[in-house]
């Protein structure tokens, strides 16, 4: 699976969109930047025929190694996303405290 990062000035998303067409996204996960240093997990969405695969951990997981990779701090607010983070302890590092 190829998960992509679109980022268009404050606003971007981590997603898989259809082998064919770029432009069909299959499942997202929609962020916001406040400051260089800081994500906001907004809303994720994963379509009924990615469901089940794990797509949307995926998702959080590449957010997670980004943020690293780039010293960002996430705040979850998707519901999703955050049962990710309260679901895997070693993702914290990258929290708001």
């Amino acid at each position: 699976m190829n998960i992509k990062n679109k980022k268009i000035g404050t606003k971007g998303m981590f997603y898989v969109s259809n082998e064919e067409d770029d432009e069909v996204i299959l499942a997202e996960m929609v962020y916001t930047m406040p400051s260089h240093q800081k994500m906001i997990i907004e809303h994720t969405d994963v379509s009924e025929e990615l469901k089940g695969q794990n797509v949307g951990y995926q998702l959080v997981k590449t957010a997670v190694e980004y943020a690293r990779a780039h010293n960002i701090k996430i705040i979850p607010l998707c519901p999703f996303a955050n049962s990710v983070f309260r679901k895997k302890p070693e993702f914290g590092d990258v929290l708001v405290k």
